[in-house]
């Protein structure tokens, strides 16, 4: 397909999709902070250098329980762990520990540094369960729009050249809601480029729609009903592209791009069920 600037700018541009999108991030900030206020998380914890490179924990009561972290969406240039708090206690209260990332923003750091960055912090999660009373071989990713690029990104990841006496299958399995794993189309988003800085090359080395996953981990995928033909056909890529790791394809329907990821928190919802499913399901080893 011929990307052409008009119909990337139009395709992406979820803002201009969702007029009220204001209301949605002024609804998850707060959220976020009735959640903080009332929780015994673990806040802002640093996993790297700069300000950027901070985690939010929230534990189980129970200690041994999975990991679920989750990385925020915001086109890589935007949104902070802080208005992602409330994914936090639906898995809690099911005996799920979650921990919430932050990372670097665009333009101050390129993609190539944030994806760095992400994979940083998951090993930083892995060295630090026995201090924090979670199961390291029981590691989940998760994240919704940009963040589910990352969560692709840390699927792809080969730990062991990353570092010797990581596992292979550090991850176990990852949840992508209205993911982008072709990033030739943002390329092409002069509203998004502009930040981002990507080139042809850059576009192709970034996109994990064009990488094998390291391992078997089965990866969750969802996108919202109401969102662009571009959302829907970057959602069908990494599915076909991935078979043989796809277990479960989600639907939303009647959600736009913002309001997907909320069914992430709501116990009913079927994507809340396939994630809960999925951390609940791989069983406990000795590291």
């Amino acid at each position: 397909m011929q990307y052409t600037e008009a119909f990337c700018n139009r395709e992406y541009d979820n803002r201009a999709l969702v007029p009220e999108y204001a209301g949605h991030f002024e609804r998850w900030a707060r959220a976020g902070r009735r959640v903080r206020g009332a929780s015994t998380g673990l806040l802002d914890l640093y996993y790297g250098g700069t300000s950027g490179q901070r985690l939010d924990l929230f534990p189980a009561s129970r200690e041994g329980g999975p990991l679920l972290v989750f990385i925020h969406g915001g086109y890589w240039r935007s949104m902070s762990k802080s208005d992602f708090s409330w994914v936090a206690p639906p898995f809690v209260a099911r005996g799920v520990n979650v921990a919430v990332i932050d990372y670097d923003l665009a333009p101050a750091a390129s993609m190539e540094t944030i994806v760095l960055q992400v994979l940083r912090a998951i090993e930083w999660l892995w060295r630090g369960s026995e201090r924090y009373g979670y199961d390291a071989s029981r590691i989940f990713v998760g994240g919704h729009s940009a963040g589910g690029h990352l969560t692709a990104m840390a699927m792809c990841a080969l730990w062991p050249a990353w570092d010797p006496d990581l596992p292979a299958d550090l991850i176990k399995g990852g949840v992508a809601i209205s993911g982008l794993y072709d990033l030739e189309p943002i390329r092409r988003a002069s509203f998004l480029n502009k930040d981002l800085k990507l080139n042809e090359h850059g576009a192709m080395k970034l996109s994990p729609a064009w990488m094998p996953p390291a391992g078997d981990a089965p990866l969750v995928t969802c996108v919202g009903g109401q969102e662009s033909s571009e959302f829907a056909r970057q959602n069908a890529l990494i599915g076909e592209r991935w078979k043989r790791n796809l277990s479960a394809d989600v639907p939303a329907p009647g959600r736009n791009h913002f309001t997907v990821v909320d069914a992430l928190a709501e116990p009913a919802s079927p994507l809340f069920a396939a994630a809960l499913a999925m951390c609940q399901a791989a069983p406990r080893a000795d590291r």
